[in-house]
């Protein structure tokens, strides 16, 4: 495969890249370029999960060398949202299933590193480089890079702004050309090129993805019920979310659903060899419509040709399709099941009691003359 056909398959559907200049480079060497993509093992992956993962498909035929980060100590940075005791087994949940998804998009596996970040953070090297770093690097400067990506609230713990200093250390400590990751991370993916040289390492490229709407509109997240749809949601929950979801007609700004086609299901259809996203219309009694690229569907549904009703119902089927190889590992594995329960235990919700009315305690006015015995 030549260089220019490595870089565009790279660059596909990215939002922007910082220092391409090192990725040319890198590629003109004749080296495989090495790219490490980083999760923290918090909440429970959602179908936004299958925007990287093609991405990484994509990164894999051209020929990169991909490392999946297994962030567990990020995840308990990250205020608590990942406690102590659930992050063994949510390591092992996040790991079946983005391998899951990867298979599920044709990707093989055997040619992924996976890494858990615990298992170089704690070095002696590492723990000094980050001692090194909170000494070159103001309270001010950590909060900004991590502001979109780590919980911000009032009186936060110390570790929100060690959650940045690790991540960019990160890239030196995996070996790495270039990290890929969100849009929400390109506060921090611009510290990396400042922090890493104040300790004598080289910058590196960072590679962002566009941020996928949820459901309601907003970002899709893992803490929001409505705005997501778990990977392990039954078909019945998935066509109830999606019937649910925001679609204005006629317009293509922050429609989750529009996106989702866009950057996963068009993409995914690729990799099986035909890129369509294929809209029935049996109940109005016309012909199906076919599209091969975003701009079509943008356009016909601007001009209502493709109404929110017939997009939310063809979403729907390619889905529940995409996502049958992820359901049925799950059912098949006994092992899965119990990692998920152990992972994420049920949460009992609290039953509210009835506060008994009791009035005012006090008597109403005396009427005279008035008999409420009945007798």
């Amino acid at each position: 495969m030549e260089v220019r056909e490595k870089l565009a398959l790279i660059s596909e559907n990215l939002a922007e890249i910082l220092n391409p200049e090192l990725i040319d480079g890198v590629l003109a060497e004749g080296r495989n370029l090495k790219v490490y993509w980083g999760t923290a093992v918090t909440g429970r992956p959602h179908i936004a999960y299958f925007y990287p993962a093609l991405k990484i498909a994509q990164f894999l035929a051209a020929d990169c060398d991909v490392v999946v980060l297994l962030a567990d100590i990020h995840g308990f940075l990250d205020n608590l949202k990942a406690p102590l005791e659930l992050v063994e087994y949510r390591v092992k949940f996040y790991r079946l299933v983005i391998s899951a998804i990867l298979e599920a998009v044709g990707v093989p596996i055997k040619k992924l590193q996976f890494v858990l970040g615990s298992s170089y953070q704690k070095s002696p090297e590492y723990v000094m480089d980050v001692y090194r770093l909170c000494s070159l690097v103001s309270e001010h400067d950590s909060k900004k890079a991590g502001a979109e990506i780590v919980k911000q609230s009032d009186n936060a713990p110390l570790s929100g702004l060690l959650y940045p200093i690790l991540q960019v250390l990160d890239e030196q400590y995996l070996d790495v050309d270039a990290q890929f990751g969100g849009l929400d991370q390109r506060k921090l993916f611009t510290a990396s090129k400042d922090w890493l040289p104040k300790l004598g390492y080289k910058q590196r490229a960072h590679l962002m993805n566009f941020m996928l709407p949820g459901l309601k509109g907003s970002k899709m997240s893992s803490s929001d019920e409505d705005s997501k749809i778990d990977l392990l949601d039954s078909p019945e929950i998935i066509t109830k979310k999606i019937r649910k979801a925001v679609a204005a007609p006629r317009l293509i700004e922050d429609n989750g659903l529009l996106a989702f086609v866009e950057f996963v299901l068009l993409p995914a259809a690729a990799l099986s060899g035909r890129r369509e996203f294929y809209v029935e219309r049996d109940r109005d009694g016309l012909e199906p419509l076919v599209y091969t690229n975003i701009n079509q569907i943008h356009d016909d549904y601007k001009e209502d040709v493709l109404t929110p009703q017939l997009l939310k119902h063809a979403v729907t089927q390619s889905l529940i399709k995409l996502m049958a190889p992820i359901q049925a590992a799950y059912q098949a594995s006994s092992e899965w099941q119990e990692i998920t329960t152990k992972a994420y235990p049920p949460v009992e919700k609290k039953k509210k009691e009835k506060l008994k009315d009791k009035g005012s305690r006090h008597p109403g006015p005396r009427i005279e003359g008035l008999n409420l015995s009945g007798s």
